[in-house]
């Protein structure tokens, strides 16, 4: 039995996944056109911030929190009809999401390269 590392299982995501710049997402975001999710959890958002207007969905919870019947689809918070931006520290986890979301069946789904650590450097806006 051969077990994978979790390098081979990042490598293999992000060939199969969509990744998009820190720019296509500040466009996406202005335009309206997408849900941005911060998938790091509490205690990294307590230490760094995340960025204004994305919400917060811990990677251990994104399947149940984006399950179509979630109170987050249910009541319009995510809209299905956008495309799911998906971020974490570095793009590792956010690439794992990804791919996990789509074969979940969502078809708009990307993440963005260089993580939280590229989108510090950019024109989001970073709230504590």
């Amino acid at each position: 039995m051969s077990i994978k590392t979790s390098q081979t299982l990042v490598s293999e995501a992000m060939q199969e996944v969509k990744t998009i710049s820190v720019d296509d997402a500040y466009k996406l975001l202005e335009e309206n056109n997408c849900n941005i999710i911060d998938i790091r959890d509490k205690t990294e958002l307590d230490q760094t911030g995340t960025l204004e207007n994305s919400i917060n969905i811990s990677r251990g919870l994104l399947e149940f929190q984006l399950d179509p019947n979630s109170a987050l689809i249910q009541n319009g918070i995510i809209d299905l009809n956008k495309e799911t931006v998906l971020f974490c520290a570095a793009g590792g986890r956010s690439a794992l999401a990804a791919k996990t979301l789509n074969e979940m069946g969502y078809k708009k789904v990307s993440h963005i390269q260089g993580g939280f650590a590229a989108l510090k450097n950019s024109k989001f806006k970073i709230k504590k």
